[in-house]
């Protein structure tokens, strides 16, 4: 498994983080999601052989938050 922490911009509520965190535990290969409010983080847990971070950033920004780096 796989891990890695995307900065997320929009996030300000308990609905944000909800839809960020469920968006992001849909994808296949995906097995983990921690949302961080106040710092605008979502840690994710994944196995790289199933989804990359291009997938990630895609389904996250279709919630209406932008992705605007990784680490």
């Amino acid at each position: 498994m796989a891990k890695t922490t995307l900065d997320v911009k929009g996030m300000h509520c308990g609905h944000c983080k909800a839809s960020v965190t469920n968006a992001l535990k849909g994808l296949d290969g995906v097995s983990d999601v921690s949302v961080d409010l106040e710092k605008g983080k979502a840690s994710v847990e994944y196995d790289d052989a199933r989804v990359q971070f291009s997938k990630m950033k895609e389904t996250v920004e279709e919630q209406g938050y932008d992705v605007v780096g990784q680490n």
